[in-house]
């Protein structure tokens, strides 16, 4: 089973791409921005889950 964070940061990464999109098409440069910093919030969480899989996968 995938680790909470890897779920958790996908669907902030994949928020965050339709949030800069939404940005991009309403010229809302702030929205964007926003977009973009939940993107790598997303990216980070999932590598640190996976980091937590990786060690749960060693132990056993």
């Amino acid at each position: 089973m995938a680790d909470h964070d890897r779920v958790e940061g996908a669907a902030k990464n994949i928020g965050g791409k339709i949030k800069e999109g939404v940005g991009n098409v309403t010229g809302d440069e702030k929205l964007k921005a926003e977009g973009k910093a939940e993107q790598v919030e997303g990216k980070v969480q999932n590598t640190v889950g996976g980091v937590k899989d990786s060690l749960k996968d060693n132990r056993h």
